[in-house]
């Protein structure tokens, strides 16, 4: 598997991020990619199994069962980059129903060396797919990928799972016309969104019984003490989920138990925190099937397929570039 290496300093943007978000008026915030580091990547592969936790079920049976209705309606040949791969399993599907027509270049992009380990690993069997994954952010490994293509070929990029929702909804429209403007008309897009459910399901999802969501959480906080020198007490703030009505969305937050002090060494910055204050580490929105159609307009494609899994309402909806 070829990686490229990241040329910023990763430790310089963290520690730069971190300082700006914990000294924001109003709201603290840490940015919901620093989640994912090695740990945080292992812990939420934790997470996607638990019984509470239904939308990665969903997502792999849609693509278990229309993988092959997606890569009739691709225009061929075709590459794929994958925006955050993780462990690559459910993308199985896809390559192997792509296998069956073509040799295939695979693109995973991820922060995390370790997802992209798992990911190799796990898809290296697949005789016709060759991987070269790509340690990068999103926009900065697709534009390498895109420069990589090859003439008259098509890319299909595939954002799955619920990471859309991780934007608010201006953002999420303008990410992808980000996206939209490094393609060319007829690349397409696979996008995965989550659906509007029940407050009480989604609050035990993010909320686990067993806690494993809050060890992903909480773990941002021992990833700023191990890579910053911080001096953050995990035990003095404990992780929360909450239903934001207004934006449609769930957010997660870790509160202060106390007042406290925390120092951040490579970040120059001394902290406050009062009693029950809180970090608000990432928010998930969720969609109608219907807003994901205008949202296709709105960022420069055409959704010309759908599904949507009615266990766990999710859709798969495919955008092609126009």
């Amino acid at each position: 598997m070829l990686t490229h290496a990241i040329t910023a300093n990763p430790t310089y943007e963290f520690a730069a991020d971190v300082r700006a978000g914990l000294t924001k008026p109003g709201q603290k915030e840490l940015l919901s990619k620093y989640l994912y580091d090695d740990v945080g990547s292992a812990l939420f592969e934790v997470i996607s199994v638990l019984p509470e936790y239904g939308l990665t079920r969903a997502d792999e049976r849609l693509l278990r069962r229309h993988a092959r209705d997606v890569v009739d309606r691709l225009s061929l040949p075709v590459a794929v980059a994958e925006l955050g791969s993780g462990s690559g399993k459910k993308t199985r599907w896809i390559l192997e129903a792509l296998g069956r027509r073509q040799r295939t270049r695979y693109y995973p992009i991820e922060i995390s060396s370790t997802a992209l380990a798992m990911c190799e690993r796990e898809l290296r069997d697949i005789d016709s797919i060759s991987i070269l994954g790509c340690e990068r952010e999103y926009l900065d490994g697709l534009l390498e990928v895109a420069a990589d293509r090859r003439r008259g070929q098509y890319l299909l990029i595939l954002f799955l799972g619920s990471t859309i929702g991780n934007f608010d909804r201006p953002a999420g429209v303008r990410f992808l016309q980000e996206v939209r403007h490094i393609l060319m008309p007829g690349d397409a897009m696979l996008l995965g969104t989550d659906l509007e459910k029940s407050n009480a399901q989604l609050l035990a999802a993010y909320d686990d019984e067993l806690g494993v969501t809050a060890a992903f959480n909480l773990n941002v906080l021992a990833r700023i003490n191990r890579e910053l020198g911080a001096d953050f007490a995990l035990d003095q703030f404990e992780h929360v989920a909450r239903i934001n009505r207004e934006a449609r969305s769930v957010e997660m937050h870790l509160r202060s138990r106390r007042r406290q002090t925390v120092t951040i060494a490579a970040s120059e910055l001394m902290v406050e925190f009062q009693g029950d204050e809180t970090i608000w580490t990432e928010s998930s929105h969720k969609y109608s099937s219907e807003e994901v159609f205008q949202l296709a307009r709105d960022a420069g494609f055409r959704c010309e397929a759908q599904w949507v899994d009615q266990q766990w309402p999710f859709a798969e909806s495919l955008l092609v570039a126009e």
